[in-house]
């Protein structure tokens, strides 16, 4: 095994990470909802 440190990959786009799992999240609670209205419509 290597003792070095592991190496932080800076994310494309954003400055950290974060921002793309609050974007994902956002993005399925998004997706969800317009599913749920989309049944609704049509049931």
């Amino acid at each position: 095994m290597s003792d070095k440190p592991l190496h932080e990959e800076k994310p494309p786009l954003f400055p950290s990470w974060t921002y793309w799992y609050v974007l994902v999240v956002a993005w399925l609670v998004v997706l969800i909802i317009l599913f749920y209205l989309f049944t609704k419509a049509f049931s």
